[in-house]
């Protein structure tokens, strides 16, 4: 059974610091992810009232972000839970198979979920609405001709966290 207040579910949160800015982490009782925000994000969560401060959920996720940050880690082992349309679970999902490093396109994110040509664009509001930013890398995705687009954490995010991971030369 989940903890309530008020017959809601609980919300933890902490905030955690990073060289991308600080990062905003949610969990629910059962201690499972449910966002990763920056300040400034399209979409973006903030602390509601009700929520509960408590790092004590976030700690292996604090340890494996620093070393992702540190260039020792390529992939996250956290329990993750994002709620959305069918389709844009599918397509978080497919997001979680971009590797470390390399770059994918939204028309090639539309074809592993099967879905239309015409359905990139819904293919990349979903992406835009991913609430677990560097977890589930939306990072990863670029514009078919290699145009750094449409990431909800703003595009310089975007920019170092391709740099650290070799995907793009640094452009400083």
């Amino acid at each position: 059974m989940t903890p309530t207040t008020t017959g809601t579910p609980v919300t933890y949160w902490t905030e955690t610091y990073s060289p991308v800015g600080p990062l905003l982490l949610t969990a629910g009782a059962d201690g499972a992810l449910t966002s990763l925000s920056v300040p400034g994000q399209k979409g973006g969560r903030t602390v509601q009232d009700g929520w509960r401060h408590d790092s004590g959920p976030f700690r292996a996720a604090e340890e494996q972000l620093a070393a992702y940050f540190a260039g020792e880690l390529t992939r996250f082992r956290l329990p993750l839970r994002a709620e959305g349309t069918a389709f844009r679970e599918r397509v978080w999902a497919a997001l979680d198979d971009v590797p470390y490093g390399a770059t994918t396109t939204y028309g090639e994110i539309a074809a592993r979920v099967g879905a239309s040509r015409p359905a990139v664009r819904a293919v990349g509001g979903a992406i835009g609405a991913n609430p677990l930013l560097i977890l589930r890398p939306c990072h990863r995705v670029i514009g078919a001709g290699g145009a750094l687009t449409g990431y909800a954490g703003g595009l310089d995010r975007k920019t170092r966290l391709l740099t650290l991971e070799g995907a793009l030369r640094d452009r400083s």
